[in-house]
């Protein structure tokens, strides 16, 4: 899934994933003190303006011109503003560390996806967190969106083993109806992911 496949599902006027948070995000962000904050492959950019509304410091990437086109455009329409970069997951350098690193359905093949998580413990400040959600192995019974490759769907222990240098606080399973524009509807399987830096 390289640049060329995302710009074309990015390209029409709708948001292909909608224009609202993650529910996920929204828990972990709501009545927590706003610091800076990271968005890997956050796509349109519905979680980074989210972030932004609560007063956080926002930085995210991803390697769609289309998304970061349309990611600034909901910015400025909510009146907040964000750092969007064009960038590769791979090649991200972090231009400092951050109290929250928020991985919001960013499926990566295996080795893009332990080396990434390497760099993104890294990228922590002592008490910072990762917050993840992604789609599960059981995803493939469903048709709510998601990587059709079962290599790409995230369980609790292969997180956990990309995050061991970190206090785990949530790693389970969970099964929800997703509403989040025409990419994601319907009921999924999702893997909900938390911890933490000492």
């Amino acid at each position: 899934m390289d640049q060329n496949f995302w710009d074309t599902k990015y390209e029409g006027s709708d948001y292909h994933y909608g224009s609202t948070e993650n529910r996920f995000l929204k828990l972990m962000l709501d009545n927590r003190p706003a610091g800076k904050i990271l968005l890997p492959a956050d796509g349109e950019g519905r979680n980074a303006v989210y972030a932004a509304k609560q007063g956080w410091e926002v930085y995210a990437f991803d390697q769609s011109p289309v998304a970061r086109e349309k990611a600034l455009a909901l910015a400025a329409q909510e009146g907040v503003e964000i750092d969007f970069q064009i960038a590769d997951a791979w090649d991200y350098a972090a231009p400092f560390k951050f109290d929250a690193i928020a991985l919001i359905f960013a499926h990566f093949p295996a080795d893009l996806r332990k080396h990434f998580h390497s760099n993104a413990s890294q990228w922590l400040k002592t008490a910072g967190e990762i917050w993840l959600e992604a789609f599960a192995p059981g995803q493939l019974a469903y048709a709510s969106g998601g990587p059709k490759n079962e290599s790409m769907l995230y369980s609790p222990e292969m997180i956990s083993e990309d995050f061991k240098d970190l206090q785990i606080r949530q790693a389970e399973i969970s099964k929800y109806v997703l509403n989040e524009g025409p990419g994601h509807q319907g009921m999924g399987e999702v893997l909900r992911f938390r911890a933490v830096r000492n």
